[in-house]
């Protein structure tokens, strides 16, 4: 997925930056910050890095609608869309539930017990194209049956 997010991120705070959209540049150079950071410490999953932002914003939402501040609550919301957009695309239900039954076969998992063998061979496959509850849910499901 390095198209590099980050160079992408930079550019287009700068077109954000010349449309004089403030809160878009605050929230691309916030993202742009979390994308440097983590390469600084030694990781390179922008995909990871990119989820772990958007679930913030969205339980920061979620926290702000809750505690009756629905002007911060909808900001918070936008800049996990805005996030969203640099976020490759999700699986659909029926491509994960083929990689899923792949990884099952695959591992050899035979009950959900040994749920964590099948969980590593298919979130390698599925490689930040779906949320590993998701994952996580399905395999339980397959696994159960």
């Amino acid at each position: 997925m390095s198209e590099d997010v980050l160079e992408r991120v930079q550019a287009d705070t700068r077109v954000a930056m010349k449309a004089g959209e403030r809160d878009r540049v605050g929230a691309l150079r916030l993202l742009a910050d979390a994308l440097q950071k983590d390469r600084k410490e030694g990781g390179s999953d922008d995909v990871a890095v990119l989820r772990r932002e958007r679930k913030r914003r969205l339980e920061a939402a979620e926290a702000y609608r809750d505690g009756g501040s629905s002007e911060r609550a909808e900001a918070e919301a936008l800049e996990a869309e805005l996030i969203q957009d640099y976020l490759p695309a999700e699986l659909s239900d029926e491509e994960l539930g083929e990689i899923v039954d792949a990884a099952i076969a695959e591992s050899g998992a035979s009950g959900p017990q040994e749920m964590g063998k099948a969980m590593g061979v298919a979130m390698g496959r599925v490689a930040g194209r779906a949320d590993g509850k998701r994952v996580s849910a399905l395999v339980k499901e397959r696994l159960a049956a």
